[in-house]
């Protein structure tokens, strides 16, 4: 069918009827490849209506529509911008229970799931993550416990066993069950060093990794298993059992490490990664009392890699810390200044890798506790960890006077 004069087409009217030129002019022509691109990006909807005297306001229209369909992040939200691997930080120098904190996000993840939820909590009192347990079991999804034996009596546990959650505690003497993870519908995970607890949520210098992959999922779903079906804490159930998929690459082309202790000895991986370093390493260590990784550290000290970090004060007052090696060897190490307590446990490396998860820098974490860790290699999430390690190290400098 032909078309008629007032319909010359989208070619036609991008370069205009032929009158007295072959086409428009240069302004009119970019103006109008200006409307098409808005139109673009914007879904197009409209264009065939606008005319070449209202394209402007067309096209304004169009990308106002747009942008109003957007949903706006919620407020105080920490930025997601890390890709496959979302990254958290607790804020204690603002008031607790606040919309959009750490504790919320958990929340927020507790919330979505639909059918089953592995939680393997060393503590468990926080109100607002046990109130969302409680809702999950009340929804219908199967929500299992995993905790340590010391604290079988916090308000958290008791709150999940009152609905019918069923717990396993691991009863040992001289070593801890001390993972603070979550297992969402077999298919993300929650890690970190975060306790599920107000203080730490709220008081403690803390993080909190989400990473939504099924082989991670499974990683942890079969510690899980190993504590809870087969009761079976500290190393594997036998020689031959192992944890599926110790490396892994995620949607995004972030490639991770996960260990677990003791079976997986995660301090040697540690001193592998150690052995990366080009430029610098930076820490942040509630316990640091691992001869081997500080050794490791030392070293790369000694062939020009920039070695600082920030010890919990608290940490060091047996003398079995690493710190006193390090500030007699002149690195740049300094007693945190949180009045409660810095409970990170992060390795940063060049810029490019993070080691971190519920696993202290300590022979006890590697050799008689049930950990996990996670190794990071994605630039994204280590600028969040060094955002988070500069903040904690300016604090811990200014309290002693440097």
């Amino acid at each position: 069918m032909a078309r008629t004069k007032s319909s010359p087409g989208l070619l036609g009217w991008l370069f205009g009827r032929k009158k007295k030129r072959s086409r428009p002019k240069k302004k009119t022509l970019f103006r109008r490849l200006v409307f098409l691109f808005l139109a673009f990006i914007t879904g197009g909807g409209g264009i065939a209506g606008a005319t070449e005297y209202d394209w402007l306001r067309a096209a304004f229209n169009l990308l106002l529509d747009r942008l109003q369909q957007q949903p706006s992040p919620p407020a105080n939200s920490p930025t997601e911008d890390t890709g496959t691997v979302h990254v958290y930080f607790t804020r204690p120098d603002q008031p607790p229970d606040q919309p959009g904190d750490i504790a919320h996000k958990v929340v927020e993840y507790v919330d979505a799931t639909e059918q089953t939820l592995d939680v393997c909590a060393f503590e468990l009192d926080n109100r607002i993550i046990s109130d969302a347990l409680v809702r999950a079991v009340r929804r219908g999804v199967r929500v299992r416990l995993v905790t340590e034996s010391n604290y079988i009596e916090e308000s958290g546990v008791k709150a999940l066993q009152a609905v019918g959650v069923p717990v396993v505690d691991d009863r040992r003497d001289g070593a801890l069950m001390h993972n603070k993870f979550m297992v969402f519908d077999r298919k993300a995970v929650w890690t970190g060093s975060m306790n599920f607890t107000e203080n730490c949520a709220y008081r403690n210098n803390n993080n909190g990794i989400y990473i939504e992959d099924s082989r991670l999922a499974e990683n942890y779903s079969t510690k899980f298993a190993w504590m809870f079906e087969q009761r079976k804490f500290g190393a594997a159930p036998s020689r031959t059992d192992r944890i599926p998929h110790p490396l892994i690459t995620v949607s995004d082309g972030t490639q991770l490490e996960n260990y677990f202790s003791t079976h997986d000895r995660p301090a040697g991986h540690v001193i592998e990664t150690l052995k990366l370093a080009r430029k610098s390493i930076h820490f942040l260590a509630f316990s640091f009392t691992h001869d081997g990784i500080g050794q490791a550290m030392l070293t790369k000290s000694s062939a020009g890699v920039e070695v600082a970090g920030v010890f919990e004060k608290t940490q060091t007052a047996a003398g079995h810390s690493e710190y006193f090696k390090f500030h007699d060897a002149g690195l740049s190490v300094f007693l945190d200044a949180n009045p409660r307590n810095m409970h990170h446990k992060v390795i940063i490396i060049d810029g490019e890798v993070v080691i971190a998860g519920s696993f202290n820098f300590s022979d006890s974490a590697d050799r008689s506790n049930d950990e996990n860790l996670l190794i990071i290699y994605n630039r994204s999430v280590a600028a969040k960890f060094e955002e988070e390690f500069q903040r904690v190290s300016k604090a811990a400098r200014e309290a002693a006077g440097r």
